[in-house]
């Protein structure tokens, strides 16, 4: 491969000093095991404040015999530091962030302090949706191609604790969330891709506008050589795609229906993936030959291609990925089938967004959807239009059934609104409805936390039901 080396770790790392981390979740715990192995080196001192719910443990007293102090039970920063590690969860309107900002020269997030400690080949994916999906296809896109990759990030492999064994030539391929990136300021990956905006997580950061700048500051470090391949439509997008080239940057405009006629775009034409850097034009696959399904996915594929192709992969390994790529696990996910019903898993759609654009991938007519959960509170207007004139039944359940069968019912279409107390019951009149050539879609548009962990528990026990509902009925 060809991609630029820029941002080669120095031979002598900088001196940290004292260090705090704020949470005592995952991320807290993994930054501060890292900086624990680098006492008495680059490291002076390692305070863990877990926060006002934290609590003493098998955590706290595995960190402590590794040198780190650990304080439980409170927001309340005491102390100075050269630089504070916080966890994506806490708020940056919080009383336990303004507290380290207080005691603190530097106060970092997770992501921006692996960049740091190894900034060589990084490349990063953010959006409301699809970067799950965007990432791990373009770590196998690499692999395909004959490259050491790693997803890492939001994806749930905390960077920080890969850094100390990552081999040389590695690339890090990041899925970095709003939260992740609010807290940035020198991360510099070698392209980046924005796949859309949409409201989500507004009370952490109080505003659309304020969640739309964290997700653009994945570009704020990028100079004339690197890429930002961004999609052109929505219109946050669209605006940053003019910011980004008011700054003489290099845009590959994302479009899944036909070409934007820019010297850099990621697009569809005449039913092919089409990638153009600088004028010169890769012709990858068919959509048809794609395993995952629906325009959005089609999007996905072709910011992981620019994103692969302009860090130096071959097109032949690029096309061998895209075609071998398989859906992955709650995210338009197939999981049985029965009598000529498909059953699909698409318990990641905790936003209305999600769900339309799953809707996106089935014939009109077609779909049992089924939608519920813990109301977020969105706004339902436009994802109840499309369920109902895109569904033939909908199946409302949960706490938050009740607001999304009263928008069905309100807006103009055919579909039938069904409820339904909870999931269990919601599947079993799915079921009933479903015709020979329908699908089964599971896209709630909801947080699962009236009945569930989260939406992985979820999906896992809707699979469940199939599994039993296709066994049962498939050998009556």
């Amino acid at each position: 491969m060809t991609a630029d080396n820029r941002g080669t770790a120095p031979a002598c790392k900088e001196r940290l000093g004292d260090v705090c981390v704020l949470g005592m979740g995952r991320t807290g715990e993994g930054v501060a095991y890292y900086l624990a192995d680098l006492l008495g080196d680059r490291v002076s001192s390692v305070t863990l404040y877990g926060g006002g719910r934290s609590s003493e443990g098998e955590a706290t007293r595995s960190l402590k015999e590794r040198g780190v102090r650990v304080v439980v039970g409170t927001e309340q920063v005491e102390g100075h530091y050269d630089l504070t590690v916080a966890s994506p969860g806490i708020p940056e309107s919080s009383a336990f962030m303004a507290a380290a900002q207080e005691c603190s020269t530097e106060v970092i997030g997770e992501p921006e302090f692996a960049w740091r400690e190894s900034p060589e080949r990084w490349l990063a994916i953010t959006g409301t949706n699809g970067k799950t999906t965007t990432t791990t296809l373009t770590a196998e896109l690499l692999k395909a191609a004959g490259e050491d990759a790693l997803a890492v990030g939001n994806i749930g492999r905390l960077a920080t604790g890969e850094v100390s064994q990552r081999p040389e030539g590695q690339w890090f391929v990041a899925e970095l969330s709003s939260f992740q990136l609010a807290g940035t300021s020198r991360l510099h990956p070698l392209a980046a891709a924005l796949l859309n905006v949409t409201p989500d997580h507004l009370s952490w950061h109080g505003s659309l506008e304020r969640y739309a700048a964290a997700k653009e500051k994945v570009f704020d470090n990028f100079d004339a050589g690197d890429l930002a391949v961004v999609s052109d439509e929505d219109e946050w997008c669209r605006a940053v795609i003019g910011r980004l080239e008011e700054r003489g940057l290099r845009v590959a405009h994302l479009h899944v229906d036909g070409d934007p006629g820019t010297p850099c775009a990621a697009f569809r034409r005449d039913g092919r993936l089409v990638v153009r850097l600088d004028g010169h034009e890769t012709d990858l696959v068919g959509a048809d030959e794609l395993k995952i399904c629906g325009d959005h996915n089609v999007q996905n594929a072709l910011a992981a291609a620019a994103l692969v192709l302009h860090a130096g992969a071959s097109p032949e390994g690029v096309r061998a990925g895209l075609r071998a790529f398989a859906p992955l696990e709650h995210r338009v996910e197939p999981c049985g089938e029965l009598d000529g019903v498909q059953f699909v898993n698409d318990s990641k759609a905790t936003n209305t967004d999600a769900v339309e654009k799953a809707l996106g991938a089935f014939a009109p007519g077609t779909v049992v959807l089924l939608m519920g959960g813990t109301d977020k509170g969105t706004d339902l207007t436009t994802v109840a239009d499309l369920a109902s004139r895109t569904a033939h039944v909908v199946v409302c359940y949960g706490e938050g059934g009740e607001r999304i069968a009263q928008a069905v019912e309100a807006a103009d279409g055919k579909a039938q609104v069904l409820r339904a107390s909870h999931m269990a019951d919601a599947f079993e009149r799915a079921c009933e409805a479903a015709r020979p050539g329908d699908t089964v879609l599971l896209s709630p548009a909801y947080a699962s936390f009236d009945e569930f962990s989260g939406f992985e528990e979820r999906g896992r026990v809707f699979k469940r039901m199939v599994a039993d509902y296709v066994g049962q009925t498939g050998g009556a």
